[in-house]
């Protein structure tokens, strides 16, 4: 996705869920400091390299848990979105790719990371103060932020972790996605955030999130090169 096509989607979701752009860009800065800081960082290239064409994309939906005991994973590459990390790694599957804004567990995507998996770090504004604490402790980081891209700092498209993680996927070259544990509906999975115990009603904010989630994959499979279909498991 070009900044061009991402601005309008970006300014509507700013000016809807109320963000700050300002804080949006000092955090971009701040994840390029640290990348720069800490000299463990890789590009684009670098990542895309181990993407295959059949990708994978777990996000954190109440659905996840069975698809994770039902189907098997092993013909394409793995992308986990944050929290859904902590279910893969349950589960005893390894995600190859992270996309995280450090919302998620962070013990269990420190040991993803160690283990070998690679992390995707989203800069924004309400995420500040977690990337100065935690982006030292990770290593082969891709930075990704939701306002103009800088240099070593990329902005794919895509709003929440499990979209981004499917824009991602597109971008650096998947013919085929898969999406699991991507429900939008009344209840927010267990794994969304560490705060969570079961399963939650959706809250109001996480509602738009999910509306903006379901638009912005709606325009990539409309307008991407990759074909994107849903995996849900049985009842």
């Amino acid at each position: 996705m070009r900044w061009e096509d991402w601005k309008p989607f970006y300014e509507r979701i700013v000016g809807e869920m109320g963000y700050s752009v300002e804080k949006d860009r000092k955090a971009a800065e701040l994840l390029r400091a640290l990348l720069l800081e800490g000299d463990d960082y890789i590009l684009k290239e670098e990542l895309a390299a181990i993407i295959g064409r059949r990708v994978y994309v777990f996000g954190a939906g109440p659905s996840l848990d069975r698809a994770l005991k039902e189907f098997e994973f092993s013909d394409g590459t793995l992308i986990a979105a944050d929290g859904a990390t902590s279910a893969l790694l349950d589960a005893g599957i390894l995600p190859d790719v992270i996309v995280t804004d450090l919302d998620g567990r962070i013990p269990d995507l420190k040991i993803a990371n160690d283990r070998g998996s690679f992390m995707v770090v989203h800069a924004h504004g309400d995420n500040i103060e977690k990337m100065a604490i935690y982006v030292p402790l990770f290593s082969r980081i891709l930075g990704t932020c939701q306002t103009e891209p800088l240099d070593i700092v990329y902005n794919f498209g895509g709003f929440t972790d499990g979209d981004r993680a499917v824009f991602l996927a597109e971008e650096l070259g998947a013919r085929e996605i898969t999406l699991v544990g991507f429900d939008f509906g009344e209840t927010v999975g267990k794994w969304s955030k560490p705060s969570l115990r079961d399963h939650s009603p959706v809250w109001e904010t996480k509602r738009k999130k999910f509306a903006f989630a379901r638009e912005l994959l709606e325009w990539l499979e409309k307008n991407g090169r990759a074909r994107i279909r849903y995996l849900r498991p049985g009842p």
